[in-house]
């Protein structure tokens, strides 16, 4: 039996429903054994908290990278979500060609942006080498905003297929393998994800909700990796991770003042139902 092995790398919110402390659970949950790499630990994630502590751990990186290496221990997919810095892009550009095995799967979420901007603390520095790391991507995992800043297209909120298409090819012209590209919307009521793998378009359309929470794209994301290592293909990992996704969201609005994260663990077990159909 094949028991992949994944590295997530990203940072801890120890409250908040986010990064690592979602990634972990979900892509357990998908039958694959995790191992974990924090960039940062934070006592809350950012959005809505205020005076939470930080603590930086970009310089274990390359420490950790080191033993990884010095004790023979490879991966079988690497999955990359919020990086804090420049300098972490790089140190984790270095664990891919270290430690990664050679026909291992690399998943970047470029986590960075939304509705238009770039998250506090980012620059347009961040986004050059986060182009980069994109570059190493078997799949790059981006929303709209994300997109439009790597490929330097015009952010829009009312487009076509056409534009889809567009950033897409740009999207491939970094170096990207193939793109998984989440919250399109064509129709009013409706957004979905677009697969492009091996040069073909499909889309996966879904009814959208009226309300949004903190860390569904860590959700969506960490669903997918988990899906995909499961051996489904690059479309059916999508559109589990965005059943699974819209699923949370469900269970969230039925919270009183749960507005800090998406309540997915109440719903793992129907990710797993998701994967054994």
């Amino acid at each position: 039996m094949f028991y992949p092995k994944i590295l997530t790398i990203q940072d801890i919110s120890c409250v908040g429903q986010c990064s690592l402390t979602v990634a972990l659970p979900v892509i357990s949950a998908c039958g694959a054994e995790t191992c974990v790499l924090p960039s940062a630990v934070l006592s809350t994630h950012t959005a809505g908290f205020s005076g939470y502590t930080f603590r930086d751990l970009t310089e274990d990186m390359p420490a950790i990278n080191a033993h990884w290496q010095k004790e023979g221990i490879s991966f079988d997919a690497v999955y990359t979500g919020y990086l804090g810095s420049t300098k972490q892009i790089d140190y984790v550009a270095a664990i891919l060609d270290t430690v990664k095995k050679p026909d291992g799967v690399t998943v970047i979420d470029p986590a960075m942006a939304d509705n238009g901007k770039l998250y506090p603390g980012f620059d347009e520095a961040f986004v050059e080498a986060m182009k980069s790391l994109c570059a190493k991507a078997d799949y790059v995992v981006p929303n709209l905003t994300e997109a439009c800043l790597l490929t330097g297209i015009e952010y829009r909120t009312d487009y076509d297929r056409a534009y889809v298409d567009s950033i897409l090819t740009a999207l491939l012209a970094l170096g990207a393998k193939n793109v998984i590209f989440t919250g399109v919307s064509y129709a009013e009521g409706k957004t979905g994800v677009v697969v492009l793998e091996n040069g073909v378009y499909a889309y996966y359309e879904h009814d959208k909700l009226p309300n949004s929470c903190h860390g569904t794209g860590d959700i969506y994301a960490s669903a997918f990796v988990g899906a995909l290592v499961r051996g489904k293909s690059a479309y059916d990992a999508a559109r589990i991770a965005a059943d699974y996704t819209v699923e949370c969201i469900k269970e969230t609005a039925k919270l009183d003042g749960h507005w800090y994260g998406a309540a997915f663990e109440p719903v793992l077990g129907k990710l797993i139902g998701m994967l054994e159909r």
